[in-house]
């Protein structure tokens, strides 16, 4: 199975972020926090939990939440959920 790369998975936050709350890709970059760039709170946060659950089939820790600051941040749990839990990914071989 081929692991995506950090910018496969920021592709993929960059669709996500655009389907739950109309940021266009080039604002969604590493770097942009996510209260302060992109004006996101608590209850998107959550939202965004939610579609990386359904995107990975990894049910994400909720505690983590409010440790994510970042886009680099969510890249990073979605990178340790692909290598380290399971998780599938848009565009990863199945094996079937």
């Amino acid at each position: 199975m081929s692991v995506p790369s950090k910018t496969e998975i920021l592709s993929e936050i960059q669709l996500m972020m655009k389907q739950l709350f109309k940021l266009e890709p080039e604002v969604v970059q590493p770097a942009a926090r996510l209260q302060e760039d992109l004006d996101l709170d608590s209850l998107d946060a959550i939202d965004l939990a939610v579609k990386v659950e359904e995107t990975t089939g990894v049910p994400l820790d909720e505690a983590k939440i409010p440790h994510l600051k970042t886009i680099e941040d969510v890249i990073v749990m979605i990178d340790h959920m692909i290598r380290h839990q399971g998780a599938k990914f848009p565009g990863m071989a199945s094996g079937t």
